[in-house]
Parts: structure tokens; C-alpha cells; sequence
């Protein structure tokens, strides 16, 4: 469960990013929606599995490094701040893919606007599910490119150019 809590956004995202074009707008937006629909539903019980019940877990993915001594792994740390987080993050993105579907749709652009919101979400998520330092840092790295990616998503205007760049 943990894993498509996370997971389906990036999912989302390799849809809508790679065939966007091919699918076209409208189901990128679907796509994308109910996946993060799905993940939000899925981090709310969660919430009260976590909250009520099993506690603090972690759940390991993979091996980031492993050299003599030193082992890190990408693993998700499961505890009750990690759910809140859960929540918070996969409600409110969901919300705003949401607001999106109505807001974008006139633009032509729409299956890489919606792959960015993924991106985005999958980084957060990433950050706040963090194990580590290392996983931390790509997470906390992730929602940075997400951010460039979004805030300068008309790139022919000169000001998006100009706000992506501070």
C-alpha cells in the first residue's frame, strides 16, 4: 500500500510525460487525476492504520550505496507525522489536479502540465517519506526542478522565464 501511495504519482507522471501526445490532453488529465485520487484515498487509511493501530514502520525500496561499512538505503519511514504528511500532501494535490482539469482547458499544453504535477507530488512524497539524509536531499531536489518546471511552464512569456529563475 505504501509503495502505490508514492508510486502512482510518478506513474502519472511517466503517462502523461512520455505519452501525452500519443493518449492526448483529456486522458492525461484522467490519468493523472485518478491516480493521485487513488493515492490520497490509500494515504488516508494509512492515516488511520497508523494512527489507530500498527505504528511506526519502515519499508525498504533499494540500495542507494553500499560500500564496506557504509549502507544506504531508499527506504520509507512510516510513522504518524509521516501519514499527517501523507494526507496532506495527496489531498491537496489531488485537489489541485482537480482545479487544473477546469483551469487548463484551453491550453495545448495540458499533458506536460499535468506530468509536472506528478513530478511534483512524487517529490514531495519522497520527501516527506524520507528514510535518510541521501533521500531527503533527492526529494528536497525533486520538488526544486518541479517548482523551476511549473512556475515556468509558459516559457514564451519573458515573465514565467524570469519568475522560474529566482
Amino acid at each position: 500500500m505504501y509503495h502505490a501511495i508514492v508510486f502512482l504519482p510518478l506513474i502519472g507522471f511517466l503517462i502523461a510525460g512520455l505519452f501525452g501526445r500519443l493518449i492526448g490532453a483529456r486522458a492525461s488529465e484522467i490519468v493523472t487525476t485518478a491516480l493521485l485520487l487513488v493515492a490520497a484515498l490509500l494515504s488516508w487509511v494509512a492515516l488511520f492504520q497508523v494512527g489507530f493501530g500498527s505504528g511506526t514502520t519502515r519499508i525498504q525500496v533499494a540500495t542507494w550505496l553500499a560500500s564496506a561499512d557504509l549502507r544506504v538505503d531508499w527506504a520509507f519511514r512510516i510513522d504518524t507525522l509521516t501519514v499527517v504528511m501523507l494526507v496532506v500532501v495527496n489531498t491537496v494535490s489531488s485537489l489541485v489536479h482537480l482545479y487544473s482539469i477546469g483551469y487548463m482547458h484551453e491550453d495545448p499544453h495540458r499533458p506536460r502540465f499535468f506530468a509536472y504535477l506528478s513530478l511534483f507530488t512524487f517529490a514531495m512524497l519522497m520527501l516527506v517519506t524520507a528514510d535518510n539524509l541521501v533521500q531527503m536531499f533527492f526529494g528536497w531536489e525533486g520538488v526544486g526542478l518541479a517548482s523551476y518546471l511549473l512556475i515556468g511552464f509558459w516559457y514564451q512569456k519573458p515573465s514565467a522565464n524570469a519568475a522560474a529563475m529566482k
